[in-house]
């Protein structure tokens, strides 16, 4: 039976405002905020229509806060298989160790972090195996822009990048058959990479990449070995010589970054730097972080010789230097050589980024029979130097150690003074960064 029945000559509002207050005393008294999304009515027709008052909204949760202190996002919290895998709350990559000190190149492009961009990355260098296999006709046609933060990506998440899969990337698969048309020809690798300006290959030198090798990519030779280039037939005849002598693979590349992994590569050559250096004078950017100390004969530090012209015939040190150079002799003469054949080339320098070099951070001041690295004219332009020792210091870090580092992080601001020293105004203004000295 419908509820006021009996009283036939009541109006449809009344009849309403029944049910309503049916419906409410049905409720459990911790059902009441459910009501809350309901629409409000003004209190004058509340009155008139006999309606009850609207409940109170429920209290807010209140918000969560994480033991770092940063607001938790809602809903239940992550279940602890996602917490415990490695790399996943980090912001390390999980072959990369914590203290590795990295800097990426200014200006590169990079996604940012939870972008829809940086997870598609991901996941294509997580499966790359399959993706260089099954996408290698389209890799090179990607956008300059993608290929970049592809390659940096590839040198994240798995450590290196080989010779191989800079090929993939910045040049056309040699298996795929393109119908040559006269009338519009393909356009050249060098000519389809002028938008690439910076290369990050941090950790791969000593690892999965060499120095020459990657000097013939970027510089494929002139000519092959006993090949010559045939002869015009008349001096009238008009001749291109811009399509025999091939253009550098990166004609524009401005920021490198060829840091290696500290305790984890093989030793890298500062002779074959010099030769590569030489090929890239309009280089602005470059990144040697954790080189070891400049030296032509690494291998020879131990190495000694005697000599006939010295007193005695005593033994002398057969490289530039020995192994009490530093220590003793404070002789810096062949870091600072090959500092100087370096800044010659790369004399358009802007950035220099030296980070993990404190071991030899006193050559960049030192002179050695009046030769010393020239911070005026030849690296001038210089701005920006990274004098970061490279690691961070230990809580339970001994006093050796302490010490140490504080004397990096010295000899590096020392390192500004010397330079501002040198220019008084006569170059640029230079900012030398390094972590702050503890306390």
């Amino acid at each position: 039976m419908a509820v006021g029945a009996d009283q036939p000559g009541r109006s449809v509002n009344e009849l309403i405002a029944d049910l309503r207050r049916v419906s409410l005393r049905s409720l459990q008294p911790g059902e009441s905020h459910s009501v809350a999304g309901s629409p409000t009515v003004p209190p004058d027709l509340r009155r008139i229509l006999q309606l009850p008052e609207t409940p109170p909204p429920a209290p807010r949760r209140p918000v969560r806060f994480g033991p770092n202190g940063r607001r938790l996002p809602p809903g239940p919290p992550a279940p602890r298989s996602w917490l415990s895998s490695p790399g996943r709350n980090s912001g390390h990559p999980p072959h990369v160790a914590e203290d590795f000190q990295r800097h990426d190149l200014p200006g590169a492009y990079l996604p940012a972090r939870g972008s829809l961009m940086d997870l598609i990355l991901r996941t294509f260098v997580a499966d790359w195996e399959f993706q260089r296999s099954y996408n290698r006709y389209y890799l090179f046609e990607l956008p300059c822009h993608l290929r970049v933060a592809l390659i940096t990506y590839l040198g994240i998440w798995r450590g290196a990048v080989s010779l191989a899969e800079l090929r993939a990337i910045l040049l056309p698969s040699p298996e795929l058959e393109v119908e040559v048309d006269v009338d519009d020809p393909p356009p050249n690798p060098s000519s389809a990479n002028e938008g690439i300006n910076h290369l990050d290959l941090t950790g791969s030198l000593g690892r999965s990449l060499k120095l020459r090798e990657l000097s013939d990519l970027l510089f494929p030779p002139t000519l092959g070995a006993g090949e010559e280039m045939d002869p015009q037939e008349s001096w009238d005849t008009p001749s291109d010589l811009s399509s025999t002598i091939p253009r550098p693979l990166l004609p524009n590349l401005t920021h490198l970054s060829l840091a290696i992994t500290p305790h984890s590569a093989l030793p890298v050559s500062w002779r074959h730097l010099l030769s590569f250096s030489s090929k890239l004078p309009t280089l602005t950017h470059l990144s040697l972080a954790y080189w070891p100390e400049p030296s032509l004969t690494p291998n020879a530090r131990l190495a000694t010789v005697t000599s006939p012209q010295a007193a005695g015939g005593r033994a002398i040190s057969y490289g530039g230097t020995g192994p009490y150079s530093h220590s003793l002799d404070d002789d810096w003469s062949e870091a600072v050589g090959v500092l100087r054949r370096l800044s010659k080339n790369l004399y358009g320098l802007e950035s220099l980024d030296l980070t993990g070099c404190a071991p030899w951070f006193p050559a960049l001041m030192a002179i050695q029979d009046h030769n010393a690295v020239d911070w005026v004219r030849e690296w001038g332009k210089l701005g920006t130097l990274l004098l970061y020792p490279g690691y961070r210091l230990g809580e339970d870090a001994g006093q050796a150690e302490r010490a140490r580092y504080i004397e990096s992080i010295d000899v590096a601001q020392m390192v500004g003074r010397h330079i501002r020293a040198k220019r008084a105004g006569r170059g640029r203004w230079i900012t030398v960064e390094t972590d702050a000295r503890p306390g």
